[in-house]
């Protein structure tokens, strides 16, 4: 037979129980969609992950109480827990020891207790604002810029003033249609004057960076309690060329002024842009190791549905076959037809999830600010893989088809 003949056969038989087929191919959609989807969200957020998660200024490092993006456990967990807070008088102390070393060293806190919400008039915004102190390099290290009014001043941040500058959101939330520049919003009981606006920003992996009010950091922990919060400091340095010396120096304050002996381990955390790519890595690692479990899971089943369809296949059709092999046709034509049915059917399955993978991974990327990929890599794999299935699951119905007697085979019932 030709193999134009045996193809058209192939898929004849297939088209034959539809419902069936479909059923079968759904096994193998449900596989691959898991991991397409999975490599095509990774994928497309890898191009824009140093974008993405750049929150750091250029040549910036930030020293804080904790870890960030880990997930501590055990002894690690209680050994951070146990770590005093980074006052605001050791942040300034530290600022001071790095002065004729960098000119910008940029300290922060955020958070308070429940919802931040921010009324002005009768008018208020969602709950959730980021609300925070910080001084005047604020802008340089979040790289944020000023769009109306003005930036904080030292003296704004030694005299405590009660200003404040809003993000976009909060900025069209509050104020329409009119400027918000020396106007008084409320943030809980306490009253702000806003002095400038920030440009928007945008969003950073589904978060919206334009949802920010920040105060002086003096005033931010008079209004709230010192002794609550930990102060992060965001130190820049001068180049490139230095930026490993300006660490060390930086670790060397920074032990001083938390009086650290030469034998006592840091009690504060050093990460920069490129420890949060690792953290994310690390991240995407796990992510995909449980996506290619998942989908091994789904594989093995639907490898061993589509033999099982083909056994039962095999079965329904034994009269066919004893027919065909009775007027000539040959072992190998049986055997490659039913080979040819098992793989259409994987590799079917295979495309199309493929297809939901991709469209679907790419819709949460783009949701994430990420660019559009296609994993070309992971497709090819994925195709490669269901051809494998489809001829492992259906060689051994196959070669039961192909050796059936034909006597035998016609006087079947």
């Amino acid at each position: 037979m030709l193999f134009s003949e045996i193809l058209r056969m192939a898929f004849g038989s297939l088209g034959v129980n539809k419902l069936r087929s479909f059923l079968t191919m759904s096994g193998i959609t449900i596989g691959v969609f898991s991991v397409i989807g999975v490599m095509t969200t990774v994928t497309a957020m890898r191009g824009s992950i140093e974008t993405g998660l750049s929150i750091l200024g250029v040549n910036m490092f930030q020293i804080g109480k904790n870890p960030t993006g880990i997930q501590l456990s055990g002894e690690n967990r209680r050994r951070v827990e146990q770590r005093r807070n980074i006052t605001l008088e050791q942040a300034q102390r530290y600022r001071q020891l790095m002065e004729g070393w960098t000119d910008v060293v940029c300290l922060k806190v955020f958070g308070r207790d429940g919802p931040v919400q921010v009324t002005y008039a009768n008018r208020k915004t969602e709950p959730g604002v980021n609300f925070g102190g910080t001084n005047e390099h604020f802008l340089v290290a979040n790289q944020y810029s000023i769009e109306a009014g003005r930036n904080f001043t030292p003296e704004d941040i030694d005299l405590a003033r009660p200003f404040a500058i809003i993000g976009q959101d909060v900025l069209r939330r509050l104020f329409p249609a009119e400027s918000p520049l020396g106007k008084m919003i409320k943030v809980g009981s306490r009253t702000y004057t806003v002095i400038g606006t920030f440009a928007a920003k945008g969003s950073n992996f589904g978060q919206s960076q334009d949802d920010i009010v920040i105060t002086p950091i003096t005033r931010f922990l008079s209004d709230y309690g010192a002794a609550r919060f930990s102060v992060n400091i965001a130190t820049q340095a001068p180049s490139q060329e230095v930026y490993n010396e300006t660490v060390d120096r930086a670790i060397t304050a920074m032990r001083m002024v938390r009086s650290l002996q030469a034998e006592q381990e840091n009690d504060f955390e050093l990460y920069s842009n490129d420890s949060l790519i690792a953290v994310f890595a690390q991240v995407a690692d796990i992510v995909r190791a449980g996506a290619l479990v998942i989908s091994a899971i789904a594989l093995l089943a639907a490898s061993v549905g589509i033999t099982n369809i083909m056994l039962v296949s095999v079965t329904e059709r034994t009269k066919e076959i004893g027919i065909r092999k009775s007027i000539g046709a040959r072992s190998r034509s049986i055997l490659l037809q039913f080979l040819i049915e098992a793989v259409v059917l994987s590799v079917s399955g295979g495309v199309v999830g493929i297809a939901i993978g991709v469209v679907t991974g790419n819709l949460l990327a783009v949701w994430l600010n990420a660019a559009v990929v296609f994993p070309w890599d992971w497709a090819v794999i994925g195709l490669l893989t269901c051809t494998v299935i489809g001829v492992s699951a259906g060689l051994y119905p196959a070669m039961k088809a192909a050796r059936l007697d034909p006597i035998e085979s016609l006087r079947y019932e």
